[in-house]
Order: C-alpha cells, then sequence, then structure tokens
C-alpha cells in the first residue's frame, strides 16, 4: 500500500470512528430539531432559545446546541452564567432554565472578541461539541444553525442525525428569498424540512410571507410570531414570561408535533 492509499485509509478510519463517538454521544437523545435560515437577522436563534425553553417548561429534559462559531448569542440570549465542566473528556453542559447548553461563547475571553476561522477550524470545533458533550438523556435537542448554506450548516447535516428542520423567515422579500434557498440546501442533503416559521410578523414589516412560502414548496406552516415589546429585555426567554408569545410557541410546537409524527417519527409529550 502506498503513501496516499494509507492516508485515504486513515482519514476513512478517523470519520467512522468521529461518526461512531458522535452516535454514542447522542444516543439517550429522543428527538433532535435543527433551527435554521439563510438570511442572517431573522431572529433564528430567538426563536431556537424560546423554542428549548417552551419544551423545558412543558417538563421536557432539552439541551440547546449552539453551532454558530462565529457570533455566538444563544448564551446571552439564555441568560446562562456558568461554564461547562470538563470530565474525563466529556464537556457537562451547564442548565439555564431547564435547558442545557454548549455554545462557543464559553470559550472565549471576552464576548466581544472576534471569531476569525477558516472552514476547516469551523468543521473541527462543531465535530469537537458533538464528540464530547455528555448531554445525558434528553427528550430534545435544538440546534441552532448559522445562517447561509455553507461550512457551518454543512458540517451539521453531514454528521449530525437530525430529526428536522425548522426554518424561520421574516415577511421581507429578500428573507423568504433565502428561506426559500435554506430549505433547498435541506432538500439536496435528503433531510426534513418541518415547516416554517413567520417571524417579526405585524404592522412593522408584514405578514403572510412566510405562510405563502410554505405553500408555494409545499411544507407545513407553523406560525407567526409577532414582534412585540415583550421581548425588551433578556432576564429570561420571553416565553417563559409573556402569555402571548407562549401561546404562538404551543402552536408551534402542536406543528412540530404533527410534522414529526407524519414522519413516523414518535414525539415525547
Amino acid at each position: 500500500m502506498n503513501p496516499q492509499q494509507q492516508a485515504r485509509l486513515e482519514a476513512i478510519k478517523r470519520n467512522w470512528q468521529q461518526k461512531r463517538d458522535i452516535n454514542t454521544r447522542l444516543g439517550q437523545i429522543k428527538t433532535k430539531l435543527a433551527v435554521y435560515s439563510g438570511k442572517g437577522g431573522v431572529g433564528k436563534t430567538t426563536v431556537a432559545v424560546n423554542l428549548a425553553a417552551y419544551l423545558a417548561s412543558q417538563g421536557h429534559p432539552v439541551g440547546l446546541l449552539d453551532t454558530d462559531i462565529d457570533c455566538p448569542n444563544v448564551t446571552k440570549a439564555l441568560g446562562v452564567k456558568e461554564r461547562p465542566n470538563v470530565q474525563d473528556n466529556r464537556l457537562i453542559p451547564p442548565e439555564s432554565h431547564g435547558v442545557k447548553v454548549v455554545s462557543m461563547a464559553f470559550f472565549q475571553e471576552n464576548e466581544e472578541e472576534a471569531i476569525i476561522w477558516r472552514g476547516p477550524m469551523i468543521h473541527n470545533a462543531i465535530n469537537q461539541f458533538l464528540q464530547i458533550t455528555d448531554w445525558g438523556d434528553l427528550d430534545f435537542l435544538v440546534v441552532d444553525l448559522p445562517p447561509g448554506t455553507s461550512d457551518a450548516p454543512l458540517t451539521v447535516m453531514q454528521v449530525l442525525p437530525l430529526d428536522g428542520f425548522v426554518v424561520v423567515t421574516t415577511p421581507q422579500e429578500l428573507a423568504v428569498m433565502d428561506a426559500k434557498r435554506s430549505i433547498n440546501m435541506v432538500r439536496k442533503m435528503n433531510m426534513n424540512v418541518l415547516g416554517v416559521v413567520e417571524n417579526f410578523s405585524g404592522e412593522m414589516f408584514g405578514s403572510g410571507a412566510g405562510e405563502k412560502l410554505a405553500k408555494d414548496l409545499g411544507l407545513p406552516f407553523l406560525g407567526k410570531v409577532a414582534m412585540r415589546r415583550d421581548y425588551l429585555g433578556s432576564s429570561q426567554p420571553t416565553v417563559l414570561k409573556s402569555a402571548e408569545v407562549r401561546k404562538e410557541y404551543d402552536h408551534i410546537f402542536q406543528g412540530i408535533t404533527a410534522s414529526l409524527e407524519a414522519l413516523g417519527k414518535s414525539v415525547a409529550r
């Protein structure tokens, strides 16, 4: 066997070992959901954080994985104060509002520091989180994806066995276009889109574009999340302090459950 063949064989072995480690770490998680959009600034992290907090408030064991390596915001949005512990090469996530959290933000000395990494480093960081995090028994893992259709989302789609994607858009035309691109990427990767959420819905930016997008692409419309003053302040996820926002997430989760069950997947209730 020549050196090139030997290197290729070693790479195959590493990839196999990596996937085995990831499947072992995720083996106690019943449902894995990704929150995704092709465009930044549509409130994807807000939806992911509030969905995770909503599920935890319903009594479910929940984890939240922030795979936005460049600009991690989940810890800030969820008000996480502790850092993860490391035990026997396992990362033990801290918990806030009943949600276990892992994020690149834990490894920044200064939250205003810019993380300037090329694709392979981002790929390795995401794989490291997946391989070493000990989530324990979870009903749900919510994965907050970065925007776009490039390195980080591609890595997650290739290595993480997700049950489905919740795609977030706002009513504006450009956001809808990028949401459509992200849906097309998920479909090209032969993965499931569970439905569309329209965020920032209301008088300011309009309403209805998310529902039209879902109809045009033959997808469930999971619901609208209105722009509200309730989101001012960050002491806790808004779904925990606003009855109106909670109703919106009741509706969104019902839609997610219906989509998963239509795919033959059981959902913890």
